[in-house]
């Protein structure tokens, strides 16, 4: 049988489908204004005879389609155990939210912390910056690595930030230094709310924050260890939610 798992995110929405314990599709959509319309879109074409949902919109697509939900915390836990068998650690930065997850020996969640208040310490306010700055998404971390010093960002509140970039940029900063003190400032609140899960490696770095390479070496470098990065680090959530789908039967 096909089992489904779908994460419909604030900013992206995600679906894996398993057969037995084979990934046999993946794909991955933008959630527009309207989620749910989008993740119906996303399901076109997909067979599958079961799907569990998570993520941001769950109970939409729950009360619309009379699909099982797990939440985030969970799905995430057993996608990043499947993936990395002796994760302990997990660490998801998307769009509007950030998450740390600790778990013991058996992939069981010991205790979380999560972010979904404040766009401080999340990729919205990472592409905010991105924006300010003008540079895309994907150049914003290179661009930052190639930084020569370290410019300190005194606020984490984006609209303030986006104040103290722009008046950065007026005095004559150079962009790149102003990148690599944005990221840095990221990864002091992702390392702070890790550590009030309590660190234990090894660490798993998801969401669509972990595709960008100044924040894992930023990640890397202050805490000491390599952190896991999954080959589709956006997926963990889907995969999990698929995966307890099969489980449920």
């Amino acid at each position: 049988m096909l089992k489904a798992g779908i994460d419909i995110g604030s900013r992206t929405i995600e679906l894996v489908v398993l057969e037995g314990s084979q990934v046999v599709e993946s794909r991955q959509a933008d959630s527009g204004f309207d989620p749910l319309a989008h993740a119906k879109k996303l399901l076109e074409g997909v067979d599958h005879d079961h799907i569990m949902a998570t993520g941001y919109g769950r109970h939409l697509f729950e009360l619309d389609l009379d699909a099982p939900t797990v939440t985030e915390i969970k799905a995430y836990a057993v996608g990043a155990k499947n993936l990395f068998p002796q994760v302990r650690t997990i660490l998801d930065i998307g769009g509007q939210d950030s998450k740390a997850i600790s778990l013991n020996d058996d992939g069981k969640v010991i205790k979380f912390e999560m972010n979904d208040r404040c766009a401080a310490g999340t990729g919205k306010f990472l592409e905010i910056m991105a924006q300010t700055l003008g540079y895309s998404l994907d150049q914003f971390g290179v661009e930052a690595l190639k930084a020569t010093k370290e410019m300190q960002i005194s606020s984490m509140c984006t609209v303030f930030a986006e104040s103290e970039v722009t008046s950065l940029v007026a005095k004559g900063e150079d962009r790149q230094d102003i990148a690599l003190g944005l990221h840095r400032s990221v990864v002091r609140r992702a390392v702070g709310m890790l550590k009030r899960v309590s660190v234990k490696e090894p660490i798993l770095f998801a969401g669509g924050a972990a595709r960008n390479p100044c924040m894992r070496h930023l990640l890397e470098e202050a805490l000491g260890v390599h952190i896991l990065v999954p080959e589709n680090p956006q997926m963990v959530g889907a995969l999990g939610a698929a995966i307890l789908c099969s489980e449920s039967g």
